[in-house]
């Protein structure tokens, strides 16, 4: 059968204060009512058999609410360790319900439309996993920009259809190097996605042969030994294994073209995106008045209270009932950094 393992136990940090820890942002009904997990779980729907989902436990009350979702299907880490922890805890536990299981690893927080095209795209991913005990799967985008905050994949042979060997991993480039993988044109570098798809089997082989302490720790946390998660080092899927199995002889990686359109709302102002934006530039969601202000993103869920602005360029405004956040769109990754603050001096905000 094909699986599909979302992954939902990132922080999102990039997004307060809408996204807390209590309530991080997969889990806010940021887009028309609905959360990104919500889209994330209809669209897994729609490419694979059996939907799975991946979160901390600390969520459990959380994403036992999202629709059709089975609660039979949640994988709960007792902590955070990383996504490769996460991703072997997942692929074991599907393995004990099904031997011959294909597990396609979709993340929580991107929007990727059309679904259709996208459905096409990850098809293409099972087959090549179905082919082969060797291949590892992961798909990339067509970089538009020369974005800093994403990872890269360096291409090289091609295989069977669009799929292409990955004969690099490339980290957060500078902005040098990411205009030079943006020069060098889509046959060259993609963006990393994030999202796999393999046999479970071959997932768990690779962590064995390449992070053998995290799979003997996952294996005992699945027999029963919960107070083991907390010895797994805390690494992740690109680092612990995926970048030793695209220059290993036992695996292959394979990289393969995304369809559809893809957005990683990772930050304010790619909610704004997300939103969408108006001839001016601006983005606003909830109760807003902008005048003879350009490429501002404005959004507030309190609608007891009026955000207005007058005359402003590029400004981040976002409201809650609890905190009020003001920045230039381009210190957006800075919010993290400020999080930590706010978790120092207001933890219960936090």
């Amino acid at each position: 059968m094909r699986h599909a393992l979302i992954l939902a136990g990132g922080s999102g940090t990039r997004l307060w204060p809408y996204s807390t820890s209590a309530l991080p942002k997969q889990l806010v009904p940021m887009l028309g009512g609905r959360s990104l997990l919500d889209i994330a779980v209809e669209r897994a729907a729609a490419v694979a058999d059996e939907v799975w989902l991946g979160a901390g436990e600390q969520l459990r009350g959380a994403v036992s609410a999202v629709p059709g979702l089975r609660a039979d299907r949640l994988i709960l880490e007792p902590s955070g360790r990383d996504t490769l922890p996460a991703v072997a805890l997942g692929c074991a536990t599907i393995l004990a319900a099904d031997p011959d299981a294909v597990i396609a690893v979709l993340t929580a927080d991107h929007l990727i439309e059309p679904v259709a095209a996208f459905a096409t795209t990850l098809a293409e991913g099972f087959a090549l996993a179905e082919a082969s005990a060797e291949v590892l799967v992961t798909f990339g985008v067509v970089p538009d920009a020369p974005a800093t905050g994403f990872g890269y994949l360096e291409l090289g042979a091609p295989l069977t259809g669009a799929a292409r060997v990955v004969s690099r991993f490339r980290e957060k480039p500078d902005l040098p190097a990411a205009q030079g993988f943006l020069d060098a044109g889509p046959d060259r570098y993609l963006w990393n996605s994030g999202m796999f798809v393999w046999r479970a089997q071959t997932l768990l082989d690779a962590v064995d042969a390449f992070a053998p302490e995290t799979g003997r720790l996952v294996r005992e946390v699945v027999d029963g030994r919960v107070d083991a998660w907390s010895e797994i080092p805390k690494t992740s899927v690109d680092y612990g294994v995926m970048e030793p199995a695209s220059v290993s002889d036992r695996f292959s990686v394979a990289a393969l073209p995304m369809a559809a359109s893809w957005l990683d709302v990772g930050s304010w102002p790619a909610y704004g995106d997300a939103v969408g934006r108006d001839e001016d530039g601006n983005a606003v969601a909830g109760r807003a008045v902008v005048l003879g202000s350009t490429g501002c993103v404005v959004a507030s869920n309190d609608p007891g209270h009026l955000v207005t602005l007058v005359g402003c360029e590029g400004l981040v405004v976002v409201h809650t009932a609890t905190a009020t956040l003001v920045m230039p769109a381009a210190q957006a990754q800075r919010v993290k950094e400020l999080h930590a603050l706010v978790a120092e001096q207001a933890p219960e905000l936090a």
